[in-house]
């Protein structure tokens, strides 16, 4: 099964951290919770979730997909830091799956990454989208760029990730235990 890695800092928005997480986690994918610290790792309302690793510790050829999730401060914490920047950059070097929901996308645009793609965003933030076409959709896949656009989309963007990951009729099988209507 496919190995994936989300990137939790300090201030991440916590509806599409945890669904991303819970909706993988259902589908089978060896999801991998990776922190900027070696610690509990504060949402943007003080929801601390204890990361599983660092993110300085994942290898980018073990992995399949990175998954950012929005909310602020964190997406400003993960453009920041330059291990989060070398990560994403070496995944699609390798040709590897990049996700991203809400601010997040904004920081793939930042590390140059979204240059030529279709992409949506937060709709306040679509000026982020340089370099890239900007579409006003729940959730944008564009090769190995997969991009949602905030809290209200988690759940689609968590199920077109299984999706992706595990298959259509494992996404389905997981959306109707969870009483979800897919696609």
């Amino acid at each position: 099964m496919a190995k994936v890695a989300i990137l939790l800092a300090p201030g991440y928005e916590e509806l599409e951290a945890v669904t991303v997480i819970d909706v993988l986690r259902r589908g089978g994918v060896d999801l991998i919770i990776a922190g900027l610290e070696d610690a509990p790792i504060p949402s943007a309302r003080n929801v601390k979730i204890v990361p599983d690793t660092t993110v300085d510790k994942l290898a980018p050829e073990e992995l399949e997909l990175v998954i950012l999730p929005g909310g602020l401060p964190g997406v400003e914490n993960l453009k920041k830091d330059p291990r989060v920047k070398e990560l994403l950059t070496k995944m699609q070097e390798k040709g590897k799956k990049c996700a991203a929901i809400c601010a997040a996308p904004g920081a793939l645009a930042a590390f140059g990454l979204l240059k030529g793609r279709r992409a949506t965003i937060y709709p306040s933030l679509k000026s982020e989208l340089k370099d890239a076409t900007p579409l006003d959709a729940p959730v944008v896949v564009d090769e190995n760029i997969i991009t949602s656009q905030g809290p209200g989309t988690a759940i689609p963007f968590a199920f077109k990730l299984l999706e992706l990951l595990a298959g259509e009729e494992k996404a389905k099988e997981v959306a109707k235990a969870m009483l979800i209507n897919w696609p």
